[in-house]
């Protein structure tokens, strides 16, 4: 019986069993790099919120972006939050 092994007869000999392992390793790395760039983020609507969609400044900006709250109690609220979480500048930014 003809072997893998046989490759002084001409036979493609073990190495033959090397390419699928390097298809394998192709075709993880795909979609190893797929996962972490392009497939990232992409949860659909029912995604989970994460904590900084509930931080009292991301809710104060949805509170006054609805209308609930005028600028002066934004800003007002903003200050005490600034204050309270260490965050500087009127924009929000740190």
């Amino acid at each position: 019986m003809e072997t893998l092994a046989q490759f002084g007869d001409g036979g493609p000999g073990p190495w033959i069993l090397l390419f699928p392992v390097i298809w394998a390793l192709v075709i993880g790395g795909v979609i190893t790099l797929l996962r972490r760039t392009v497939w990232r983020g992409r949860r659909g609507p029912g995604r989970p919120r994460t904590v900084e969609d509930n931080s009292p400044v991301t809710v104060l900006g949805h509170r006054f972006a609805s209308g609930e709250i005028d600028e002066d109690e934004y800003w007002r609220r903003l200050s005490v939050l600034d204050e309270q979480f260490g965050r500087t500048g009127k924009g929000g930014a740190a």
